[in-house]
């Protein structure tokens, strides 16, 4: 079903029940995302040289962090990579996500091996549902997902940034978001991800093609997209990424 993502030359729009039920337009998308990968925030900071401290402009957002980093070529980097999204991690929490990224690695291999390089907005329905198990997409998500241990989003967002294309990436905060949108049969949240970018499949191919063209030298595909929409939905900061997005749009016009 793609009939409810619905686009035109003009106007796309994008129906996400779990951002929200009111659809999106696609240059709001856009300048929400572009306003999450290029917005600044002011930050006060003291030094030994400048006691009376300082102010300096950072990223609000953790772009420049995660989506902005090559592929690392190991389980150090990848375990950096989790830490540049959801922040540092003691000794003891960084062998967790070191052991647990080491321990689902051939339960990861088994996922890109059963999608046989499909991405998982084109893996057909069955995929996502129980009534497939044992040995689908759905059900191997959901084990990732139960045994990434105690820090889960640091470990889901290694996996995706190494598979964008294929592994979701859930937190606490978007995993409790998408529970009310599970439909009887659904291997688990990742379904609704899944369902949401089948049904606006026009729509998010017309997205990816809008944030690339803003964002040189980076590409986040349609999954990625759809997470950072959710996140900045759900923790309140799509207004203030979309109008960071609308102001970076503006001056580059009258510039």
């Amino acid at each position: 079903m793609h009939d409810e993502g619905v686009a035109t030359t003009e106007r796309t729009i994008l129906a996400l029940p779990s951002v929200g039920p009111d659809p999106l337009t696609l240059d709001r998308a856009r300048d929400a995302v572009v306003g999450y990968a290029r917005g600044m925030r002011w930050l006060r900071f003291r030094s030994p040289g400048i006691p009376e401290g300082r102010w300096a402009q950072v990223p609000a957002f953790g772009w420049s962090r995660f989506d902005a980093r090559p592929v690392g070529e190991n389980l150090d980097a990848d375990v950096l990579i989790g830490e540049g999204l959801h922040g540092r991690l003691d000794p003891a929490g960084w062998h967790a996500v070191h052991d647990a990224l080491a321990a689902l690695a051939p339960r990861v291999e088994a996922l890109a091996a059963r999608a046989d390089g499909r991405p998982f907005w084109e893996l057909p329905d069955e995929e996502l549902s129980v009534l497939g198990e044992p040995g689908t997409v759905g059900a191997l998500l959901r084990g990732i997902g139960e045994d990434a241990g105690s820090h889960a989003p640091h470990v889901l967002a290694a996996l995706h940034h190494r598979r964008p294309d294929l592994v979701p990436h859930l937190t606490r905060t978007t995993r409790r978001t998408l529970l009310p949108h599970l439909e009887e049969g659904d291997s688990g949240v990742e379904a609704v991800v899944h369902r949401e970018l089948r049904v606006n499949d026009v729509g998010f191919a017309a997205l990816e093609s809008a944030v690339a063209a803003e964002l040189s030298g980076t590409a986040p595909t349609r999954l990625r997209l759809h997470d950072v929409l959710l996140w900045l939905a759900t923790t309140l900061r799509f207004a203030h990424a979309e109008d960071e997005g609308r102001r970076l749009r503006s001056s580059r016009s009258s510039g």
